[in-house]
């Protein structure tokens, strides 16, 4: 009997875990006091250039910096790598399995309802999240009684990094509504491929598949069964970029935790904790629930298929990136069917910013009792309603988290200089908000695909995903 392998989500769980004790062990090991040992003066710029012959250096001071130097590369070639991979096939996917899905529908009329259940439900799902997010935050206070001088040192470290993301964001901020609705549709629908922009490929996927339901069947046949076996191709591709996803994971927590380090985030704990523990909530206690009410799927179940794209979302910090796991997971692990899940998964990623806008609520908060601004129960129904609009609005812009703080902020009239203090944290929690957003979007599919009768039974599923085990990674299909 052969030896059964270790589960994807657990290999990716354990790449997780050792990268963050490395990224621990790293940071703190080469302090600036070790370097300075060595007679290194700016580790940051010592690591950067070529050796150096300072006489005051130690011998190996090089020696150490050049095994530095390797090691911090080929961990970031890993992680690039394996991003860049995943990059490639979204637009793929998007594009061959959406109009595969439109045009086997044939049925404009199921097409529209399913657009209405999908954006009603993200709409609500962000309006609840940072309705839990504010509640958190007025609560806890994490912003209550923080020291002034901590807080002006917080701030005047990312002072000018903030400064460039506020002018950036103010930026989009000027588009109008009209200019936000007219982003949608693709002047250009290449372009729109070559710039990554999920949106719009969307909505050229779905111009050409409902026009493929339009032209004799004969004509369309052909074009539909090239989409059907390019999506096979892509799927294909997944699998195999997944081979090495253990590793890429380890990469990208491993230099994320090195380079942020635990001193920042221990100025910040209380905030911090804050974020993590509203993000938890919605995770397993709002959306498990949701999905108790609402479909078939239970708790074990739901986070059994979507672990790995949940693991890959907090490791990248993007929606756009973890698409195409995020597609697998549910088709083949939650069971939903390709023409739900390439419609509402694609749309997910782009507009449903569940964590992202729990984030605003509890920033929002956190910044105002900074500067000890009581906000009204008007300002904060303002933030729920901005927030809840912005993450449309922002949808296609990149930096989206920052861009939509600007926003709250501005409309709850709490200081924009706030954002420097928290940026310190920004990466680690970007990662939290990420994975609540993925999970999001899994719930959101499940629904949707359950009241349209997409969704298979565990039975099925765990049948199908029986046979899939048999005949493995098959480098010799038979022809069917």
């Amino acid at each position: 009997m052969p030896k059964r392998k270790l589960a994807l989500h657990w290999r990716i769980l354990i790449g997780l875990a050792l990268g963050v004790v490395v990224g621990v062990a790293i940071n703190m090991l080469w302090t600036d006091a070790v370097w300075a040992k060595l007679g290194v003066v700016d580790s940051g710029a010592f690591l950067a250039t070529g050796p150096h012959t300072d006489a005051q250096l130690n011998p190996d001071a090089n020696l150490i910096a050049d095994t530095a130097r390797f090691l911090r590369r080929a961990n970031a070639f890993v992680g690039d790598l394996f991003l860049r991979g995943l990059k490639f096939i979204a637009v793929p996917i998007v594009l061959f399995s959406l109009m595969t899905g439109v045009a086997s529908l044939n049925d404009t009329a199921k097409l529209g309802r399913i657009g209405g259940k999908t954006i009603a439900i993200y709409l609500v799902t962000t309006a609840l999240a940072i309705t839990i997010g504010l509640t958190i935050a007025n609560l806890v206070g994490p912003g209550r009684g923080f020291p002034e001088e901590l807080r002006e040192q917080l701030a005047s470290a990312e002072a000018a990094s903030a400064e460039a993301k506020i002018g950036a964001a103010k930026t989009q901020q000027g588009r109008s509504t009209w200019d936000i609705v007219l982003d949608i549709m693709p002047t250009n629908p290449f372009g729109a491929m070559a710039a990554g922009n999920t949106l719009q490929v969307v909505v050229a996927a779905l111009l050409a598949g409902v026009a493929l339901t339009l032209i004799p069947k004969k004509k369309a046949e052909p074009v539909i069964a090239v989409c059907d076996g390019m999506t096979d191709v892509v799927i294909k591709i997944v699998e195999m970029i997944l081979i090495i996803a253990p590793y890429a994971v380890f990469a990208l927590i491993a230099g994320v935790i090195a380079d942020l380090g635990v001193a920042v985030l221990l100025q910040l704990v209380k905030y911090s904790l804050t974020v993590v523990a509203g993000l938890a909530i919605v995770v397993f206690g709002v959306y498990p629930l949701i999905l108790r009410v609402s479909t078939p799927v239970r708790y074990k179940r739901f986070f059994a298929a979507i672990s790995p794209a949940q693991l890959l979302a907090f490791s990248s910090s993007s929606s756009g990136a973890t698409l195409p796991v995020t597609m697998d997971c549910c088709e083949k692990r939650l069971g939903v069917k390709e023409d739900v899940a390439s419609f509402v998964l694609p749309i997910g990623a782009t507009i449903n910013m569940d964590g992202t806008a729990l984030y605003q609520g509890v920033a929002a908060v956190f910044i105002a009792q900074l500067y000890g601004l009581d906000l009204s129960i008007g300002q904060q129904l303002t933030i729920v309603l901005t927030a809840t609009l912005a993450s449309i609005g922002t949808a296609a812009v990149p930096g989206v988290g920052i861009v939509m703080l600007v926003i709250v902020l501005e409309a709850a009239n709490i200081p924009l200089e706030g954002i420097a203090v928290i940026l310190g944290v920004d990466r680690i929690l970007d990662m939290c908000r990420t994975t609540c957003n993925v999970t999001g979007d899994c719930m959101v599919v499940s629904i949707v695909a359950h009241t349209e009768g997409e969704l298979e039974t565990e039975d099925q599923v765990r049948a199908r995903l029986a046979l899939d085990d048999e005949v493995g990674f098959d480098e010799h299909p038979r022809n069917e």
